[in-house]
């Protein structure tokens, strides 16, 4: 199984906010488009594909929505608008959560009130971690497991402190090039590195 988190941090937890957020300061349009490519091949879908998307501009907790995509039924499309209705309608649900709980949304789309620092904790347990960084290990040297779970920013850098959580969780740091890329571009280069390796 293989596991995107994409850490959205300038991403609202209000369904409006996230819509106004597409072209704006927020950037939201990052997240559907990182969805778009992680879940979608040519005229198919991948299986066998986890994404966590965290929203972290909130007035209270943040939002991990998660999509499974062996139990996902119906998107609306595969197109931006499709996917961030998707989101919205998520954040919608989540409305009135505690700390640390979760809803369903539809089949395979939930909603949690998750940290990015409690879900990665979780996700240690299961999966190795692999976060993005220049000077990390070029991604066609890594030899990799069959539960890689790969750790990804919107426009705005992962913290520093951040990194030494990372570090002690056993993340690995990889490179996919000496350019910063876009998020979505990161996990359509990720998936050839493992479909080439057959993970």
């Amino acid at each position: 199984m293989r596991a995107f988190v994409l850490r959205a941090r300038a991403a609202p937890t209000d369904s409006r906010r996230l819509r106004e957020g597409v072209g704006q300061a927020a950037h939201t349009e990052i997240l559907a488009h990182s969805l778009m490519n992680a879940l979608f091949v040519a005229q198919s879908h991948r299986d066998d594909v986890t994404v966590y998307l965290v929203l972290e501009s909130t007035q209270d907790y943040s939002r991990t929505v998660a999509f499974v995509a062996d139990d996902i039924r119906d998107l609306g499309g595969f197109h931006e608008q499709a996917l961030l209705d998707r989101i919205a309608s998520a954040l919608d649900v989540s409305q009135g959560m505690g700390k640390e709980q979760t809803r369903t949304v539809a089949p395979g789309i939930t909603v949690s009130t998750l940290s990015f620092e409690k879900l990665v904790q979780d996700l240690a347990n299961d999966y190795q971690l692999y976060i993005m960084d220049k000077k990390g290990e070029p991604i066609q040297d890594v030899d990799f497991p069959d539960n890689p779970c790969f750790l990804l920013t919107d426009h705005i850098p992962m913290p520093k402190k951040s990194f030494n959580s990372l570090k002690r969780l056993g993340a690995e740091k990889i490179s996919l090039g000496p350019k910063m890329l876009f998020a979505s571009q990161c996990v359509v280069l990720i998936h050839n590195a493992l479909d080439i390796q057959g993970v």
